[in-house]
């Protein structure tokens, strides 16, 4: 066991470095208006110390508390301009590893905030003993959790539970935000084909690509625009943001013929 431990010390720096890299970008468009934001009280909680799971994620993440700030920084810097816009409190984020089937997910309300991650996951992430990997898996799906705490909702069309609409916005913005923020490992992640209205990472890419070839706050417009644009829908936030000669499907035609996924 010492010398697994050595292993997840030497990569840990190589992990981190990477990481930093690939959130540069959004650093550099908030260098300091969120430093001092109140995350909300961040509460780590290990519900599976005996497992492996468990060992390898405090190797890789020695301080939990200050690494989940960290990241609810980066998205909310993704998310919002300043401090001072519309943003749902949070007044505490209780954050668990568990035992237990699946990755990760969030859940809560009114501002206490659940959020559990696997133990089975991060074994199964750690498999070749890729501790950079890792240590990218467990921030990408970090990303896209606190995304679900801190992301503003569409309004007059329903709940997550009853509105695909709704639901493909929430999911789709939440793994935008983690692709914008080097969250995926690169194109190859990229789903191909589909509709944006799959949500995830198959309208996730779809966002970051309006925001990289037709505006370049467009992320932080999307998520306000549930502020703005009710009952909300995809073609309504469009229009909303760009004008009303674009429409919700022919930029989505767009987007499949630049990244290759039909012909024009």
């Amino acid at each position: 066991m010492k010398k697994r431990h050595l292993i997840y010390a030497a990569c840990l720096l190589v992990g981190m470095g990477a990481c930093a890299a690939s959130a540069q970008k959004q650093v550099e468009d908030n260098p300091d208006v969120w430093k001092e934001y109140n995350t909300g009280a961040i509460l780590f909680e290990d519900k599976a110390p005996e497992t492996l799971g468990s060992d390898i994620y405090h190797r890789i993440i020695p301080d939990a508390e200050s690494y989940i700030k960290e990241q609810a920084r980066t998205v909310l810097a993704t998310l919002y301009n300043s401090p001072e816009d519309s943003i749902p409190t949070v007044y505490k984020i209780h954050y668990t590893l568990e035992d237990v089937d699946g990755v990760s997910a969030k859940g809560g309300g009114n501002g206490d905030v659940t959020i559990f991650y696997s133990t089975r996951h991060i074994e199964k992430s750690f498999a070749a003993n890729d501790t950079a990997k890792l240590f990218f898996e467990t921030r990408g799906v970090l990303l896209h959790e606190l995304t679900h705490a801190y992301q503003l909702e569409p309004q007059g069309i329903g709940s997550y539970g009853t509105n695909r609409v709704f639901w493909a916005f929430i999911e789709g913005m939440a793994d935008a935000v983690r692709v914008a923020n080097g969250g995926f490992d690169g194109p190859n992640a990229r789903p191909k084909g589909g509709n944006y209205m799959d949500g995830y990472r198959t309208a996730g890419y779809f966002f970051v690509w309006l925001r990289d070839n037709k505006d370049p706050e467009f992320l932080r417009k999307f998520n306000r625009s549930t502020l703005e644009v009710i009952p909300w829908s995809f073609d309504g936030a469009i229009k909303h943001i760009l004008g009303d000669e674009y429409n919700i499907d022919e930029l989505w035609r767009e987007y499949q013929i630049a990244v290759g996924d039909i012909q024009a």
